[in-house]
C-alpha cells in the first residue's frame, strides 16, 4: 500500500486530511459538513480510482484536488442540496409545510 494511503487511513477528523494535505478551509463549514465533505471525496476516489503506483507527488495532489472539490461543494452548496447521504436522497417528495405544523400543535393543545 502507498504510505499516503496509509497515512489517511489513520486520520480521526476531517481537519487531519486539511492539514495532510495543506488546504485553506473555514473550520465552521467543516464543522457542520464534515462527514459530507469526507463521503463527496470518497465519491470522487471511487469514480477516478488513482494507482498506488503513482509517485508519490503526483498520488498526493490528485487526492488534495479531489478533497479541495468536496470542500468547494459545500462551501458553495449545502448538504440539503447535494444530497450525498441517502437520508437527504429521500426527502425529495417529502416537506412539511410550517403552517401545517401549527395546526397539528394547535389542536394537540386542546
Amino acid at each position: 500500500m502507498n504510505p499516503i494511503f496509509k497515512q489517511i487511513e489513520s486520520f480521526s477528523a476531517a481537519e487531519e486530511f486539511f492539514e495532510f494535505f495543506e488546504i485553506d478551509y473555514e473550520p465552521a463549514v467543516v464543522h457542520v459538513n464534515r462527514l459530507h465533505i469526507l463521503k463527496r471525496f470518497n465519491q470522487y476516489l471511487v469514480r477516478s480510482p488513482l494507482s498506488e503506483d503513482l509517485d508519490e507527488f503526483t498520488l498526493k495532489s490528485a487526492l488534495k484536488a479531489h478533497l479541495s472539490q468536496a470542500y468547494e461543494d459545500f462551501v458553495q452548496s449545502s448538504a440539503q442540496r447535494e444530497k450525498v447521504f441517502k437520508v437527504f436522497q429521500d426527502q425529495d417528495a417529502k416537506s412539511i409545510s410550517l403552517d401545517s405544523m401549527r395546526a397539528s400543535l394547535g389542536s394537540r393543545r386542546s
